[in-house]
């Protein structure tokens, strides 16, 4: 918890939330990945202390292949000191990759099965929000899920203190959200049970 709160107030723009996710949230974004069968390759976003890397890893089977993109160097070493070098030795037939790096710049091939991503979307230029969803997409195996978040109400209650150009900005946000939902059979469920509460969206390839 502490990591979170100083990564939260020295990078705010790309943390997002001043609390990790709750188990709630947690467990509904990576409930595509907990019902599959056979070998799969998973990839999450943005998994800052790992609220959902502990689901994902604790799903794991022989065979699976899981890649962790995190561009905060605190995040990363966390995950891979708290988390990651314990769980490989102990699995030594499941294939787990750390890449401290921007997903748009991170060195990886081939699609996946899911992607689960915890970006701040809401923080983020549209421009840039374009950018990652067309590189996850790409990433995506035909059929494959793509599960991200954000919290209930968050454009509502930035709307009076960040003036017309900042709402013009939140309106194209929106614009661009609803563009992906029509385009890739998008679901939308509420998890009340998470401060704050939050929409837990699915995409489709």
């Amino acid at each position: 918890m502490r990591t979170f709160f100083g990564q939260f107030f020295s990078n705010f723009k790309t943390t997002g939330a001043i609390l990790p996710s709750g188990g709630f949230l947690a467990r509904r974004m990576t409930r595509p990945a907990r019902k599959a069968d056979g070998p799969m390759r998973i990839l999450e976003i943005g998994p800052g202390t790992g609220a959902f890397t502990r689901h994902l890893l604790r799903n794991l089977q022989s065979g699976d292949e899981l890649h962790i993109v995190e561009i905060n160097t605190t995040f990363a070493e966390y995950l891979e000191s708290r988390l990651l070098k314990t769980f490989r030795r102990e699995n030594p037939d499941i294939q787990v990759h750390l890449h401290c790096a921007s997903i748009e710049e991170a060195p990886i091939d081939g699609v996946f099965d899911y992607i689960v991503c915890g970006l701040p979307f809401n923080n983020f230029p549209v421009s840039l929000v374009r950018q990652i969803f067309r590189r996850m997409m790409s990433l995506l195996a035909d059929g494959g899920k793509l599960t991200f978040f954000e919290y209930a109400g968050v454009r509502a209650l930035k709307a009076p203190m960040v003036g017309s150009r900042g709402r013009e900005q939140m309106k194209r946000h929106a614009a661009t959200m609803k563009v992906l939902v029509r385009r890739h059979r998008g679901q939308r469920d509420f998890v009340l049970v998470n401060m704050p509460p939050a929409y837990a969206h699915q995409l489709t390839r």
